[in-house]
């Protein structure tokens, strides 16, 4: 089929409708999970045997645990909450997070001191625990330090040194405050965009997510399948003509979708969406190549004991009682 975007059209592959089938078995397993139904959630064996990240990116583990116990369980005062933030994602891993309020108590930018973190830190890297997530690369910025955690940490300090604070609540536009984000050393378009997110969760910003995407490089792999090499240069555009249809694809589809609690997918979720699909396409779909080349998915699924979380900023007013009606998926939103 072919679909307008950016002011050109498009023809679509193969792994388009795809796109929409594997959003709909995705949501339909944190579903099953988020109510405590026993696995196998899924019949889909490419689903059953490889981890995939959830449709929504704020019901994923590591936004869960940001969400609640780094952005709302914690000091509110808007320099404390974008130093919380941005501490827990100079590493984005759970286990550093906890490791630092266990050493050091509550984590708060008074008493940020790079020191006593570093010191922490040195030490739990000596006895050789992992301090980074491998979610994604975390670039270290060249500022002196013989150690990336180090580097990070001068980063940090030097992002609230400079009023960072101060200048994303002022910022007009969510570009804008991506650009302020952008214009530090080691941060890159996607990590900006990531950060951003995640304080946009918070009460410092509060930006619609439909608002701005920029498409990470898996994004971009995952685009080129669904719309081939034209969509080179029109991500942004294609990212927001999933969001804008999604409604109409899933009915197309005879799919049920009916949202995170009845919110719709933004702009980040299809992004990210479109990371999950191209991974998906290695298998289901072997002979449509991205701009990576890569042709096995690393990851295996390993179900964990732990009970799903369903926290979300309470901005959004979502209720996550599995009463709600939003929650029936035998409805398209």
């Amino acid at each position: 089929m072919r679909v307008n975007a950016g002011g050109r059209s498009f023809d679509t592959t193969p792994v388009f409708d795809t796109y929409w089938r594997f959003a709909a078995r995705r949501q339909a397993v944190y579903e099953a999970r988020l109510v405590g139904k026993p696995g196998p959630w899924t019949d889909d064996p490419i689903l059953g045997a490889h981890r995939f990240t959830n449709c929504f990116r704020a019901a994923d583990r590591v936004s869960q645990f940001l969400i609640k116990q780094v952005a709302y369980d914690g000091p509110q005062e808007r320099d404390n909450l974008v130093f919380r933030v941005l501490l827990f994602k100079m590493f984005n891993k759970i286990s550093t997070w906890t490791l630092l309020e266990q050493e050091l108590g509550e984590l708060c930018s008074s008493t940020f001191d790079i020191a006593t973190f570093s010191a922490v830190l040195d030490d739990a890297f000596t006895r050789g625990q992992r301090l980074y997530s491998a979610a994604y690369v975390i670039p270290p910025p060249a500022l002196g330090g013989q150690r990336k955690h180090i580097n990070h940490l001068r980063l940090l300090t030097q992002m609230m040194e400079t009023g960072l604070p101060d200048a994303l609540t002022g910022a007009p536009t969510m570009q804008r405050a991506f650009e302020l984000l952008r214009s530090y050393p080691a941060i890159g378009d996607f990590l900006a965009f990531q950060f951003l997110i995640d304080l946009n969760y918070t009460t410092v910003l509060d930006f619609s997510e439909m608002d701005f995407v920029v498409a990470g490089p898996g994004a971009r792999d995952g685009i080129r399948k669904c719309f081939g090499p034209a969509s080179a240069g029109y991500e942004s555009a294609l990212i927001a003509y999933m969001a804008e249809t999604q409604e109409q694809h899933f009915e197309r589809l005879g799919l049920a979708f009916g949202g995170l609690f009845g919110r719709r997918l933004q702009l980040i979720d299809c992004q990210n969406l479109f990371c999950e699909v191209d991974k998906y396409a290695r298998v289901a779909h072997p002979t449509i190549t991205g701009l990576s080349g890569r042709t096995r998915i690393k990851q295996k699924f390993q179900p964990v004991d732990t009970a799903t979380p369903a926290w979300f900023p309470p901005k959004w007013g979502l209720s996550t009682a599995p009463e709600n009606p939003s929650h029936d998926r035998s409805r398209v939103r």
